[in-house]
Order: C-alpha cells, then structure tokens, then sequence
C-alpha cells in the first residue's frame, strides 16, 4: 500500500490538520506493508499559478521552452506522486473560509487537462480513479453541514477533477472556541481516525511500514 500524504497547515508539523493526518497514517500504516510519502507545503511551498506557468502546460511539447519544460517536470513530480499512492491523505484546515493557499498552489500543479483530467461532452472526466482520499479538516468554528462550509465544497469538486471522488471527511471544530471544546473536537476526530484506520487495516497486509518525505523539488 503505498499512501500520500499532503499537508497544508502554515504551522507545517506543529498545525492541528498534520497531527490529526499523522496519527492516521500512523495507525493506518503500522503493521502494513506500507510506504508513506509526505508532502509538506509549508516547509517546501509551490510557486502559484502565474500566466508563464499555465502557458507551460498548454504548450506541445517540442514548443515549450527550458522554462516551460523545468515547469511541467515539476508537476509531472507532484502527478506521479499521486498514481503511485493507493491512499491519499491530506491534512487542511480552514482559513477565513477557505483552503490555504498552499493547498490551492498544489491543486493548480496537478490539475492539468489531457494529464489528470479530460474534458468530454458530459464535462470533465477525473483520470485518477481507484484510489481512496481521507481529508482532515480543522476549524476555529464549528461550520460542518451550514451555508459557511465552503470549504467541504470546494476540495470535493478539486479531487473529483482528478477522478478521486472516494473521499471521506474527518473534522476537528471549534479548536478556537475555548480549551473544552477543542479538546471535544480533538477528541472526536482523533476517535473517528481509529474507527477509519481499523477498518482500512482489515485489508492490509502485514509488513514493514517506511514512513518518508520526498526530496526538496528543484523549483523552476
């Protein structure tokens, strides 16, 4: 089984959304034969989309310049990331309403037509499928279920995009509401991650686990 884990808290391994993550990934990997990629987009940030970057991806590619090339080698990277994961594991929490910026960044490298989705006359047609997506979502308020939740929304359409539409939502809420309710929201989130982690290990296979972060990327 081979798991990716994507982190975008600003606080990198100090944020609430990577510890929640963590602890999952610990506890589905342990006694698996598991390989463990982390993605830290904090310590390792990815350039924004800009005109010259999108450019580079629409271009052929006998067309693109060493630029353009160094850009699409980067996101080919951060693509095989994720057809090599089985288990795709991304720690978010919520800023102002929405997803960090970082997350968004990465989204914009590995969202690309005719790579990880094409469009059909029925509308786009995510080309990752057959993988399983677990998003752990850390809040100040409690928004699950009201209009305020944009944020759900928005990373359900994202990796539908890619074809990931097997995806589960685990929430931590309230963190910023007093120190009992964030140790409920800590509390139920870290009981849901136990119940979804056993019941993920049932098709395991005992083994070794090798936790490792990728190497720093060349950034064009």
């Amino acid at each position: 089984m081979n798991i990716l884990q994507i982190n975008s808290s600003i606080f990198a391994n100090r944020g609430q959304s990577t510890l929640l993550a963590d602890g999952f990934v610990a506890q589905l990997a342990g006694g698996q034969d598991a390989d463990v990629t982390v993605r830290d987009l904090a310590l390792e940030p990815l350039p924004h989309l800009d005109a010259e970057r999108f450019a580079a991806f629409l271009a052929q590619p006998a067309e693109r310049s060493s630029v353009q090339q160094a850009a699409v080698d980067h996101s080919d990277r951060l693509i095989e990331e994720l057809r090599a994961a089985d288990v795709i594991v991304i720690g978010v929490p919520m800023y102002n309403f929405g997803i960090p910026s970082q997350l968004k960044a990465w989204f914009d490298h590995v969202a690309r037509a005719g790579v990880t989705f094409r469009y059909t006359e029925k509308g786009p047609e995510g080309l990752l499928k057959g993988k399983k997506t677990y998003v752990f979502s850390t809040r100040g308020g409690q928004y699950e279920g009201t209009t305020r939740d944009s944020e759900t929304a928005h990373v359900r359409d994202l990796l539908a995009l890619l074809g990931l539409t097997d995806v589960t939502f685990v929430y931590a809420e309230g963190l910023a509401q007093g120190d009992a309710t964030r140790q409920a929201g800590l509390s139920n989130a870290q009981a849901t991650i136990r119940q979804l982690a056993a019941a993920r290990r049932k098709d395991g296979h005992a083994g070794h686990w090798d936790r490792r972060a990728m190497p720093r990327p060349s950034h064009p």
